[in-house]
């Protein structure tokens, strides 16, 4: 092959997988509610404003083995029963008649990008999944979630052989559900930044994981107000310093964008070129012991121009490609950062 021929294979090859799919706009509320189809729009604005190539994955639905991995088959069996109809699972979290289809084929495309993360040439990924997922529980739906979309794949990628998977959660919310569905695997690092105390109540720093997952849950709470600067320190003192020991071979970010400045959901004070740099962060250590597998894959995120600047910027720091927002010095006062980094040094340093 000569040099021409050997430019030109690098440059068809893709800087991302992506999965999409129009199917995900039909998960969709009877009235007005914060996780709405609309977020797809700016999504795919931000996807786009990237400048960054794609190749998309083939949506598939997950199968009931897929998802019973981490779920109740009798929950899949009872959400089945809600396929066609329309109301409310609890106070937040709606069914509309196709959105049982939707989530199965949301959860089962990114079993698919797992499957080509794996087995490809390219290693970065962007999900758009709609319903979210980091809420739902092995066998109750809640927080807007309905399957727990990054639990199913990172169970996937447990039976496909990668034996340290990192769950890397910066939503706004904490992600209970994914918590509790590796609480006992120290196959699955689970590290999560999150306003404190907020919904679901959960996500402290006492809680660590049980038995031989002890010490693989590591929770950074937050005081609402934080920004930058607060986000900064937290990565710098406990996000990264974990995953760089952990050695991940694969890691998944559930990337929702609700600790934006903009979000009418929270009380976080976070900027678009933050969510650059915390992907930056994370992509460094993917590219020294993941072979560069990185999923940015959609959670939270209600303020559409908010979430199309922070996927942008997300997607550009991933793959090196940012520019703007430099990170912030680190506050180092800073109480919720404080305690989670002596909860974490203490618990990492017993499995280490």
């Amino acid at each position: 092959m000569t040099a021409q021929d050997s430019r030109a294979a690098l440059a068809d090859v893709p800087d991302c997988l992506l999965v999409d799919d129009p199917r995900f706009e039909h998960h969709a509320p009877l009235g007005h509610h914060p996780e709405r189809p609309e977020r797809l729009v700016a999504a795919r604005a931000g996807v786009a404003a990237s400048g960054a190539t794609f190749e998309r994955v083939e949506p598939r639905a997950a199968t009931d083995d897929e998802l019973s991995r981490v779920h109740d088959p009798r929950f899949i069996e009872a959400l089945g029963d809600l396929r066609g109809r329309s109301g409310y699972i609890d106070a937040d979290t709606y069914v509309s008649p196709e959105s049982i289809d939707v989530a199965r084929l949301a959860a089962g495309s990114l079993v698919a990008m797992v499957d080509r993360m794996i087995d490809g040439s390219c290693g970065h990924a962007v999900a758009l999944p709609r319903p979210p997922g980091h809420h739902a529980r092995p066998a109750h739906a809640m927080g807007f979630c309905l399957l727990n979309n990054v639990a199913v794949a990172a169970a996937h990628a447990r039976a496909r052989g990668i034996s340290r998977i990192a769950v890397v959660d910066w939503d706004v919310h904490h992600g209970n559900g994914t918590q509790e569905m590796f609480w006992r695997d120290p196959g699955v690092l689970y590290i999560s930044t999150h306003q404190f105390p907020f919904y679901p109540g959960t996500g402290d720093v006492d809680e660590i994981g049980e038995g031989e997952g002890k010490g693989y849950t590591v929770n950074v709470p937050l005081s609402a107000g934080g920004g930058d600067d607060v986000y900064a320190s937290a990565f710098d003192r406990i996000v990264l310093p974990v995953l760089e020991s952990y050695a991940p071979e694969l890691v998944l970010v559930s990337a929702g964008f609700d600790a934006a400045t903009r979000d009418p959901l929270a009380q976080m004070e976070v900027s678009p070129g933050a969510f650059g740099w915390m992907a930056a962060g994370i992509a460094r250590v993917a590219a020294a012991t993941a072979k560069g597998r990185m999923a940015l894959v959609l959670e939270g995120g209600y303020d559409l121009v908010a979430l199309e600047a922070s996927l942008k910027s997300a997607i550009e720091g991933m793959l090196g490609s940012r520019t703007e927002g430099a990170e912030p010095g680190r506050a180092p006062d800073d109480e919720g950062v404080t305690r989670a980094a002596r909860a974490a040094q203490k618990a990492w340093a017993a499995v280490t």
